[in-house]
């Protein structure tokens, strides 16, 4: 038995020379072809043979907005790039783009939905303006309403505003002043109690008219909603899966005329801020944003002895549904003529509200405004008491007593009091419009805007500067306007007052809740 048993084993033979060979062989080729493949597809890609994969993410062509993927166009830009014998440095294309999506032109397609538009009244300059368009355009915004004047309007600035896609200019003009004299909101009432009055009054006045004539804009151009901001202020589109203001739009119930975005505040912490929206990340919280015990329970160390919780306003502001009979109702909302508006406040969305980010900006504010530097007349030109303050201070103090000042009041130096306070969640770091604003910058965005138009308009100086004289005629104009006619549209809610900017509630709340309770 055992040697049937050992004769049935199978004998192990030792590999020859010839199959050995053969594996090391195969071994050999199974290296050497991927590596072989992978160079020489980087070298095509290096070359400019080669699409980068990272363009055919998205499947519908709208992962990243705005961006241009025809063979045409990325034809035309191969040619472009050789036939200037050398590749730009850093990335930085002549058009507007990121260095690694190098289609992304921020033109967007009008079957992007909804559509959305912004309407401001602007006197800035560039170094303000460009950060403030294209951090939108990045959140989805398509179309804006420029009413330019002061610097905004001069040639300089205004030009590159105008070759910006999707951004249209509007001049303060005779002609503009003209046409709003017959605006209907001279014969209402709503707005009544602001006109004829100097400063922010005059101001609030005029954003109204302006936003009156967006509307007809948004209208004829088919958009679906309308913002109304200050180039101060980021919309900070919370709560959606791709930072998108488009998005969070799109998921507002079909009943909604107005979503509200409730306000933050900057808190800037050195006196030296030369660029908010690159510099500034930490802000203070919106009361609709905290717990009612959390928001009084530290009311006194968030306001630091200033006249309220937020410096200035804390009543947010407003996106409309584009409609019929849509009229703005002041600076903060939209109301309607027929109806009484739908409205809801966004849960985790916010205005990012750049409030007096540089020292710079109380002077800046005091020369704008011809008002007397005392407590009586402030309260005829400035509507909240921190601007009627800031007001006096800039007109009679020193620089050395103005910087100690904006110290006290506006600069948040005790790093004991600001850690306290961002545990408790009063204040809080935002950086998503930081490192956008950052990576736009970096980019060559706003150089190669500036660069590509004014090369534009070397090209045809002789006819742009005929043109600029024409458009830019500036009215001399008062404007004092009599209300000839009362045509009262009185049937009922249409005639809402204005909603003026409000500071958010003081400690008198609580102490008012309290004697109703009892």
């Amino acid at each position: 038995m055992a040697g049937q048993h050992s004769s049935s084993k199978p004998s192990v033979s030792s590999p020859s020379p010839s199959s050995s060979s053969s594996s090391s062989r195969l071994f050999l080729l199974v290296t050497l072809l991927p590596l072989s493949l992978a160079c020489f597809a980087f070298v095509l890609q290096w070359r400019g043979g080669l699409d980068d994969p990272v363009t055919h993410w998205s499947t519908d062509h709208h992962e990243f907005p705005g961006m241009v993927s025809t063979q045409q166009e990325k034809r035309s830009s191969r040619r472009s790039v050789s036939d200037s014998g050398c590749v730009d440095l850093l990335g930085q294309s002549r058009s507007p783009s990121f260095p690694y999506f190098r289609n992304w032109n921020f033109d967007y397609q009008s079957d992007l939905k909804p559509r959305i538009c912004i309407t401001t009244s602007t006197s800035a300059g560039l170094e303000q303006t460009l950060p403030w368009i294209f951090f939108h355009k990045v959140i989805g915004v398509s179309t804006f309403y420029l009413f330019v004047e002061g610097k905004a309007a001069s040639p300089n600035v205004s030009r590159v505003l105008e070759s910006i896609p999707g951004v249209k200019v509007i001049y303060r003009t005779k002609e503009l002043e003209e046409q709003q004299a017959k605006s209907r909101i001279w014969n209402e009432t709503w707005l009544a109690s602001f006109f004829y009055k100097p400063c922010n009054y005059e101001l609030f006045v005029k954003q109204s008219l302006n936003m009156e004539m967006a509307i007809k804009m948004a209208q004829d151009t088919s958009m679906d909603w309308i913002i109304h901001l200050d180039t101060d202020e980021l919309i900070h589109p919370s709560g959606t899966h791709e930072y998108s203001l488009r998005k969070l739009l799109a998921n507002v119930s079909a009943n909604v005329d107005i979503a509200i975005f409730p306000n933050y505040e900057s808190s800037v912490e050195r006196d030296d801020i030369k660029e908010p929206f690159s510099e500034v990340s930490m802000f203070k919280k919106n009361y609709d944003h905290l717990p009612r015990e959390v928001y009084f329970g530290s009311y006194k160390e968030a306001t630091r002895g200033n006249p309220n919780y937020f410096l200035t306003y804390g009543n947010g502001k407003a996106a409309a549904r584009v409609q019929n009979h849509l009229r703005p109702n002041g600076a903060h909302r939209w109301h309607n003529y027929r109806k009484s508006p739908n409205e809801v406040k966004v849960e985790e969305a916010a205005v990012l509200h750049y409030t007096y980010p540089r020292f710079s900006d109380l002077t800046s504010r005091r020369d704008r405004c011809g008002c007397k530097p005392t407590k009586v007349d402030v309260k005829r030109c400035f509507m909240l008491e921190f601007d009627r303050a800031a007001f006096i201070i800039a007109s009679t103090a020193s620089t050395e007593e103005m910087l100690q000042w904006y110290k006290e009041h506006v600069v948040w130096t005790d790093e004991k009091l600001k850690l306290k306070l961002l545990r408790k969640g009063i204040l809080t770091r935002i950086y998503a419009p930081m490192v956008i604003i950052q990576e736009l910058r970096e980019a060559g965005v706003f150089s190669s805007v500036v660069t590509a138009a004014h090369m534009s308009f070397s090209k045809n100086s002789s006819t742009a500067d005929s043109t600029l004289s024409n458009t830019r005629e500036s009215s001399q104009a008062t404007g004092r306007r009599k209300v000839l006619e009362l045509h009262l549209d009185l049937d009922g809610k249409s005639q809402v007052s204005a909603v003026l900017p409000l500071s958010p509630p003081g400690l008198e709340a609580t102490q008012m809740e309290t004697l109703s309770e009892k």
